[in-house]
């Protein structure tokens, strides 16, 4: 079941919330250094990991499931945001270069639909990161968090579903090893618990990353052909080429 946006949004605007931010984008560089011209799209809520990317990439675009809602983002700029049916993106096939997934697996409502959408939009030699609860992290077990609700993965559970969707995993980490506590002294010591997290205790991730490709010679999703999409698109957006209807 998808979190209401506004939940999500004053979550990401606490001090828990921003180095919860921190943490995860600095693992999400790591896999992804460089996406200069590439194409963004994060499905989910995707603006707390995105907001790096609008120096470099060529397009950043913010789907939002319509059983989760919408916000406008980035604030004081062009809006980059869309509203989406999971189950039916609103773009060309091949059309997008990375794809993040934030709180999105662990909601959706029609999981493998979504991910078979995911593998009809991104390019052949696109990346799609998936950001999920670890089941046995801690995080998973609190509902302090937005990482706390819906259905948590092990790593081979991710990896198992990404197989059965089509893809190829080819990069895996964890990321949040810190307690999901309000207290100043653990947010203060966040970077001594991720450094001390991923080397010896990396089954205890709060969540996990995996990043995978397309199987480009397995047997293509199916899609119905020549239905009508709708979507909701700011004018200033600037996705005409991006868009299927």
């Amino acid at each position: 079941m998808w979190m209401d946006v506004v939940d999500l949004r004053d979550f990401y605007a606490t001090s828990l919330g921003q180095v919860t931010s921190r943490v995860v984008r600095r693992r999400i560089r790591e896999i992804w250094p460089d996406l200069t011209r590439r194409r963004v799209l994060g499905l989910g809520y995707g603006p707390p990991y995105l907001r790096p990317f609008l120096d470099d990439a060529e397009r950043v675009i913010a789907a939002m499931p319509a059983g989760q809602g919408v916000i406008h983002w980035p604030p004081g700029g062009p809006d980059r945001t869309v509203l989406v049916d999971e189950a039916e993106l609103p773009f060309a096939d091949n059309s997008i270069d990375r794809i993040l997934l934030v709180h999105g697996i662990e909601n959706s409502e029609q999981l493998r639909p979504m991910l078979r959408e995911v593998w009809r939009v991104l390019s052949d030699s696109g990346r799609m990161l998936a950001v999920v609860p670890n089941r046995h992290g801690i995080w998973a077990r609190l509902e302090r968090t937005p990482f706390g609700h819906g259905h948590p993965f092990t790593p081979g559970q991710l990896s198992r579903l990404l197989r059965d969707c089509l893809f190829t995993p080819s990069a895996e980490a964890g990321a949040l090893f810190m307690p999901p506590a309000r207290s100043r002294m653990v947010l203060g010591a966040a970077p001594a618990w991720e450094k001390v997290g991923s080397r010896w205790f990396p089954r205890f991730a709060g969540v996990v990353l995996m990043e995978a490709g397309k199987q480009i010679y397995a047997a293509s999703p199916v899609t119905a052909q020549g239905r009508r999409r709708t979507v909701v698109v700011p004018a200033d957006v600037g996705l005409p080429r991006l868009i299927r209807r």
